[in-house]
C-alpha cells in the first residue's frame, strides 16, 4: 500500500470559523466607526491578526496609537475565543468525518497545517483531535502562508516527503503555499478563486472515496 501524507487546513476546510473572525472584526470595526463588509473579510482570509487590523484601519482611513492597536488585537482574540468556546461537532463541515475515517482505514498519515493559534482548542471542541497524527498550527511556525513553512513542517511531522503530500486548502495563499512546497493542492471552494490548485471542489461531498484512493495509488 502506498503511503501518502494528507494535510488539512482548518478554517474553511474542517470547520467554518471564518464567520466568527468576521463577527469579531466587524464588532471591532464598528467600535472605530468603520464599516466592515463580508467582501473585505474575504481579503483577510489566511492573513495574520496584525496585518488584518492594519488593513481594516486603512479601509476606514483611521490612525490609532500602538497602545490602542495592541489592546484591540487582544480584544478581538478574546471575542473570537468566546465564540469558539461554544463550538461542537455540528460545526464540522459536510463529509469531513467520512474522509478522515476513510484515510484512517487506508492507513494514511494525517496532519493539520493551520495558521490558527487556536487549532488544538477547536479540534478538541469538535472532537476531531484524535483523527490527526500531527498538528502544526500558528504556534509552531514563524512564516505565514503563502510561505510553505507550515506544510513542510506538517509533512516532516508525519515523515512523508513533500511531493507525496496532498493538501486541502480554502485560501489563495494556502493553495500557493502547497504548490510552492511541491505538494498536490486541493482547493475547497470556488474554481474562480482557487483556479491555481491541482483540483477544486465545492466541499468534501464532491470528493469520493474512489478519488482519494486514486490519489493514494498514483
Amino acid at each position: 500500500m502506498n503511503k501518502k501524507g494528507f494535510i488539512f487546513d482548518l478554517d474553511g476546510v474542517i470547520v467554518d470559523t471564518a464567520k466568527y473572525h468576521f463577527l469579531a472584526w466587524q464588532r471591532l470595526a464598528k467600535g472605530l466607526d468603520i464599516n466592515f463588509t463580508e467582501e473585505e473579510n474575504e481579503q483577510l482570509k489566511g492573513v495574520s491578526r496584525v496585518r488584518s487590523l492594519e488593513k481594516i484601519l486603512a479601509w476606514g482611513n483611521k490612525t490609532i496609537s500602538q497602545e490602542l492597536f495592541d489592546e484591540l488585537m487582544g480584544k478581538k482574540n478574546e471575542e473570537y475565543l468566546s465564540f469558539i468556546a461554544e463550538m461542537d461537532t455540528n460545526e464540522i463541515l459536510p463529509d469531513v468525518p467520512r474522509v478522515l475515517k476513510f484515510l484512517k482505514e487506508m492507513d494514511q498519515p494525517i496532519s493539520l497545517g493551520s495558521a490558527s493559534k487556536n487549532a488544538r482548542t477547536i479540534l478538541e471542541r469538535v472532537n476531531l483531535k484524535s483523527s490527526f497524527n500531527a498538528i502544526v498550527d500558528g504556534n509552531d511556525v514563524s512564516k505565514a502562508k503563502p510561505d510553505p513553512e507550515v506544510f513542510l513542517i506538517a509533512a516532516k511531522e508525519i515523515d512523508v516527503k513533500p511531493e507525496d503530500c496532498i493538501v486541502f486548502e480554502d485560501s489563495v495563499a494556502g493553495v500557493t503555499a502547497a504548490n510552492t512546497a511541491n505538494m498536490i493542492s486541493i482547493g475547497i471552494g470556488s474554481k474562480d478563486v482557487l483556479g491555481h490548485a491541482n483540483y477544486v471542489f465545492k466541499d468534501f461531498t464532491e470528493i469520493s472515496n474512489d478519488l482519494i484512493k486514486s490519489l493514494i495509488e498514483n
